[in-house]
């Protein structure tokens, strides 16, 4: 039996309207989520403009509300994650432990949030008497998400903060991520983060969980500034719109370490014209690290690598969802991870416009949608 949820719907022209989506039944791999909470980010922004009308939002959690007949370890209440690289596990990137670009389902790898076999059956979401795409296979601002099993993961916990948890499944693990799975930071180190909004926080939050010596936060607004010391910032740098390439920072990076820079350097700004900025901030033979995943050409003065320098592009912090949002939620609920502090705001679905704004505007770190 098809039920009908409230969804926030882009219509690919650049708006968006709050209707009603027609949900069916699960099939034998799939299940119908009840969503308790939805972040945002600018992603979301982004789908507005896409070609396509879509469910909007790709992060989430809630509640089991059915389960199809081929599911054997996950049953009706469950507290889930919702994950949108969801792994087929048998391709050759899933082999090779890189379930965030599995071949197969990554609507990332496809390009253009294309639709692929990680997406529950396209019939199975109406809009308007047609069937209807889930933004990166989820759809999570909506009452209700029909996802395929590989897009949740079991959260044991008991009471969950279903808000904070809501937020895990893209700005967090994207920041965390890029911190322990990809750059491997080692404790004691140095790391000079570029840029303050939630993932930057993230990023630094996880430089302190990972135990760095000393965390370095950029940014030319004083006021995420600020909010970088509460996520465990050791310094700041208040950095001027005037500095190209932020070469004025990097020098004073280099003076804060000895002269020689950082032995990481993460880019959180998502500004082309910094792309290359984090390699002038680190030190021969140390890591820079592109997190905000810029897709524009850029120019690089190729001396920027002297010497034995490494610049990686991680996706989604080689998120491993069955192993890595289990050590997140408990990450949380020991203190380190700081997913409360993130939040700035909660907001109604009705109130999605307001949300936006309020992003595009960076008054929050982090705002979530939360559902009754």
């Amino acid at each position: 039996m098809s039920i009908q949820s409230k969804s926030a719907v882009a219509k690919g022209d650049g708006s968006f309207i709050i209707t009603e989506v027609t949900v069916a039944e699960p099939k034998a791999d799939e299940l119908l989520v009840k969503v308790k909470a939805a972040g945002l980010c600018h992603t979301d922004y982004d789908s507005l403009t896409w070609g396509k009308p879509i469910v909007m939002g790709h992060e989430g959690a809630g509640v089991i509300e059915k389960v199809g007949a081929g599911i054997k370890d996950l049953k009706v209440g469950d507290q889930v994650l919702l994950n949108w690289a969801t792994p087929c596990y048998d391709c050759f990137q899933c082999q090779e432990g890189n379930q965030h670009i599995c071949e197969n389902n990554s609507p990332v790898v496809a390009g253009g949030n294309g639709h692929t076999p990680g997406h529950a059956h396209l019939e199975g979401s109406q809009w308007e008497g047609k069937p209807i795409e889930r933004s990166f296979n989820l759809g999570t601002l909506s009452e209700y998400a029909l996802v395929k099993e590989s897009a949740v993961v079991k959260v044991e916990e008991e009471n969950l903060n279903f808000s904070a948890a809501s937020i895990i499944s893209c700005g967090v693990m994207t920041g965390y991520g890029s911190v322990v799975n990809s750059a491997k930071l080692a404790a004691g180190s140095s790391a000079v983060i570029l840029g303050c909004g939630g993932v930057g926080l993230n990023v630094i939050n996880a430089c302190e969980i990972s135990g760095a010596g000393k965390i370095i936060a950029v940014d030319i607004n004083p006021n995420k500034l600020e909010l970088a010391k509460q996520f465990g910032a050791t310094d700041v740098i208040l950095a001027d719109k005037g500095d190209e390439g932020l070469a004025n920072v990097a020098e004073q990076v280099k003076t804060m370490l000895g002269g020689r820079g950082a032995d990481y350097a993460f880019e959180c700004t998502a500004i082309p014209a910094l792309g290359a900025a984090p390699l002038a901030m680190i030190r021969n033979a140390g890591t820079a690290v592109q997190v905000s995943g810029i897709e524009e050409d850029i120019t690089i003065d190729m001396r920027l690598f002297e010497w034995d320098k490494i610049y990686i592009n991680p996706l989604y912090g080689k998120c491993r969802p069955q192993i890595d949002f289990p050590k997140l939620v408990r990450l949380y609920k020991k203190g380190d991870l700081k997913l409360d502090e993130m939040i700035t705001k909660e907001y109604k679905l009705d109130d999605l416009q307001l949300a936006l704004d309020d992003m595009l505007a960076g008054k929050n770190a982090k705002g979530v949608i939360v559902f009754d």
